[in-house]
């Protein structure tokens, strides 16, 4: 069978050519028809000004799917894992085009990396030739990577919890931001979640916004017995978890107008509050029904005009503390931090192991 020729799309003034464009990235279900890699990189230029919005001057990290989503494929949860379909592409892709731009960021190892930073809608489009499904763009901008402009609230609905339990909860987010005198942007997670997005100034570090998505979710939890901010999954019980560690450095949350790899190609899709408190399921948001919605304006128009000052979050961690309400948790993968709790599960946790400081002690 002949080769088929590769296509070119047109994003913002350049062409952008897309190889195999035949090749099924997403099969079809029973409510959407199938999608090739044409029409994802089709997809990704359609909703250019949205999605430019959310990753524009960011560093970007790439989850990729060069052979496409179908059932049982994974993505690698480190290097080792060689064997997943996905993968997370952190640093520069080799073959980058010249008009792809680069920052340098920082692990929480120390180590550093140049990594995709986005300033024109080819970048992403480029993105998709190469397999990237869903973008994750770190919350700064390369002008000032160490300081976040962005508050992400995620809201990850546990088992025996769903799409509609994670709605209601950002109501109530809602109004608690607005008591705050925040103003919050929610989409779809594309998935079951929510997210709800806060424009920053850019005052703060990466442990300060941490410490604030920890405040709002715990003052959230006093507000509605169906909220944790339980790090440790056994103790989570039939909730939605308000993810804080979302906020760390190098945790980054799938953009506005991602696609992600599920049946059905959805996307995490930004609405205002009114209209995401009538959607009881997100599936409907795909591929192939969002870019006539932006078509039609985008929710999310508005997020930029305004940043606002952390300090009524961190005024209100800086209570709990007093009130004997202290760190939370960090990442696996993080080197120990100051005032850390143990890392071990609570049902395994043997008292005498453990100093004041949460360091194991040996016996």
């Amino acid at each position: 069978m002949a080769k088929t020729a590769a296509a070119m799309v047109q994003a913002g003034d350049r062409e952008v050519r897309v190889s195999s464009p035949d090749r099924v990235i997403y099969e079809a279900t029973e409510h959407t028809p199938e999608a090739t890699k044409l029409m994802v990189a089709e997809y990704v230029a359609a909703v250019g000004d949205g999605l430019m919005r959310a990753l524009r001057g960011r560093p970007t990290a790439l989850e990729r799917w060069p052979s496409g989503v179908r059932e049982g494929f994974r993505l690698a949860t480190g290097p080792r894992d060689s064997d997943a379909e996905g993968f997370y592409q952190k640093r520069v892709p080799k073959g980058a085009p010249d008009y792809l731009e680069s920052v340098e960021i920082t692990f929480p190892s120390g180590r550093t990396a140049e990594e995709i930073c986005p300033t024109e809608i080819a970048v992403p489009v480029w993105c998709a030739q190469m397999g990237a499904l869903t973008f994750h763009p770190w919350p700064v901008r390369s002008d000032d990577v160490d300081h976040p402009d962005e508050l992400r609230i995620d809201l990850d609905p546990q088992p025996g919890t769903t799409f509609t339990d994670a709605v209601r909860v950002a109501g109530i987010a809602r109004e608690l931001l607005e008591e705050l005198g925040l103003r919050g942007y929610p989409k779809t997670s594309g998935n079951r979640g929510v997210h709800v997005y806060v424009r920053i100034e850019p005052r703060w570090e990466f442990t300060d916004v941490r410490h604030a998505a920890i405040a709002f979710g715990r003052e959230l939890a006093t507000r509605d017995d169906q909220v944790t901010t339980a790090w440790w999954k056994e103790e989570r019980g039939e909730r939605i978890f308000v993810d804080f560690n979302q906020n760390n450095r190098d945790r980054t949350i799938a953009s506005a107008y991602s696609l992600r790899p599920l049946a059905g190609a959805p996307v995490s899709t930004p609405m205002t509050w009114e209209e995401i408190a009538e959607v009881t399921d997100p599936r409907p948001y795909n591929l192939f029904t969002v870019p006539e919605r932006l078509a039609d304006g985008d929710p999310w128009a508005s997020i930029d005009d305004e940043s606002f000052s952390l300090q009524p979050l961190l005024d209100l961690w800086d209570q709990q503390v007093a009130d004997g309400e202290g760190e939370l948790n960090f990442p696996p993968d993080y080197p120990k931090m100051a005032g850390e709790p143990p890392r071990v599960q609570p049902s395994k946790k043997v008292a005498e192991h453990w100093d004041e400081q949460g360091n194991r002690v040996e016996k």
